[in-house]
C-alpha cells in the first residue's frame, strides 16, 4: 500500500505501531503510564528502606600478615594478638600463613558440637577411640563407654584428649570422616578460608592446616557459647561416667594451660587470663590460644604458633599479652 495523502501517512503510522506492539504473538500486553507504577522512574526513591546489610567483617578484627612487628620480636613462627571490642589487630606475625594446629583443632571440634548437640546428650565409645599415635594425649576410654556431651567437652577442652575427639566426632558425624565435613563446612561459614579439617583431635597429617587468622574467628565464634568459656577457665576437673557393663569409672584432669596452674606461668600486671587451648605435635611446634581481659574487663585473644619449646612458647605469650593496653 503506497500512503500519498497525510491521511494516508497517518494510517500507515498507526498500522505500524500496532505491529510492532503486538510483536510475533497473538496478544496484546498493556502497560498503561503511572508514576505510580513501582517500576515508573518517578518512583525509585519512594518506599525505599534506607536499611543496609552488615558488612560480614564488620564486628570483626581485620588485619594484615604482619603488623607492628617492630615493636616486639617473637621466637614463634607466627602469631597475633586482637582487640575484641575494638576490631584491632594489634600485633600480627605471619597471621595469613598457613601451620598445622596441633590441639587447637579441638576448639572447632567443640564449636560444632555445641552448634549440634546438648549438654546431656549421651556418647557411646566405639573402636574410633582407639588411637595408637606415640605420644598422643588420651583419656583412656575404652569401646562401650559412655559419658554426656557435657563430660566429652571438658575433657576435650581441659585435658586435650585424642580419644574424646574420636568420640564426639563420631557420635555427631557419624564416621570421622562425616565429623570433618562439618568442621570444614562451619569454618568456612566463619570465614576460615585458609584452613582445612581432617581429624577432630589435631593429630599430625599434610592435609590438615590452619591460620593465625582463622584459629582467632573459630575461637571468637566459640566464646558465644556461655558454656564453652566457663570450660576453658577451669584448672582441673573431675567426673564419673561408665563402661559398657554400667560400672563407674572416675575420671581426674588438669589444664594443660599453664597461665591457669599455680605451678605454671604468670600474665603480665592488669591483665588477666580468663583460659584458652593448648597444642603440641612435631610438625606443629608449641601452640597457644588464649582468652585474657584488662583492668576494664575488655577481651583479647592471644595466639602463638609453631614455637621450638614449651618455655618458648609461654614466654612469647607474655610478651604478648604485656602489649595490651
Amino acid at each position: 500500500m503506497k500512503c500519498t495523502s497525510k491521511k494516508s501517512v497517518l494510517i500507515c503510522i498507526w498500522l505500524c505501531t500496532v505491529f510492532l506492539l503486538q510483536g510475533c504473538g497473538n496478544s496484546t500486553v498493556l502497560m498503561p503510564f503511572s508514576t505510580n507504577n513501582p517500576v515508573s522512574c518517578y518512583n525509585l526513591k519512594e518506599d525505599v528502606s534506607e536499611e543496609r546489610a552488615s558488612a560480614f567483617s564488620s564486628s570483626l578484627c581485620v588485619g594484615e600478615s604482619n603488623v607492628n612487628t617492630n615493636s616486639l620480636s617473637l621466637n614463634a613462627g607466627a602469631a597475633a594478638l586482637f582487640d575484641i571490642n575494638r576490631h584491632t589487630v594489634l600485633y600480627a606475625k605471619n597471621m595469613h600463613e598457613q601451620v598445622y594446629p596441633a590441639s587447637l583443632t579441638k576448639i572447632l571440634t567443640a564449636l560444632v558440637a555445641l552448634d549440634i548437640g546438648s549438654p546431656d546428650d549421651v556418647l557411646t565409645a566405639t573402636t574410633g577411640v582407639q588411637i595408637n599415635e606415640s605420644g598422643a594425649q588420651l583419656a583412656g576410654l575404652k569401646p562401650g563407654d559412655s559419658m554426656t556431651l557435657d563430660q566429652a567437652l571438658h575433657i576435650l577442652l581441659l585435658y586435650s584428649a585424642n580419644d574424646v575427639a574420636n568420640l564426639i566426632a563420631e557420635h555427631y558425624g557419624m564416621t570421622l570422616n562425616g565429623f570433618s565435613q562439618l568442621m570444614n563446612d562451619k569454618a568456612s561459614s566463619l570465614g576460615c578460608f585458609k584452613s582445612n579439617f581432617s581429624n577432630s583431635n589435631g593429630l599430625s597429617d599434610e592435609t590438615h592446616y590452619v591460620t593465625t587468622y582463622d584459629l582467632y574467628l573459630i575461637m571468637n565464634a566459640a566464646m558465644q557459647y556461655p558454656e564453652f568459656t566457663e570450660i576453658i577457665s577451669m584448672p582441673a576437673y573431675e567426673t564419673v561416667y561408665y563402661d559398657k557393663n554400667g560400672e563407674a569409672k572416675t575420671i581426674s584432669v588438669k589444664t594443660t594451660n599453664l597461665f591457669l596452674r599455680s605451678d605454671g606461668y604468670a600474665a603480665p600486671e592488669g591483665v588477666t587470663v580468663i583460659g584458652g587451648k593448648t597444642g603440641t605435635t612435631n610438625a606443629a611446634g608449641h601452640c597457644l590460644i588464649l582468652l585474657a581481659k584488662d583492668t576494664s574487663g575488655n577481651p583479647y585473644i592471644a595466639i602463638v604458633m609453631k614455637s621450638e619449646s614449651r618455655d618458648s612458647c609461654y614466654e612469647d605469650m607474655t610478651k604478648l599479652l604485656g602489649l595490651i593496653p
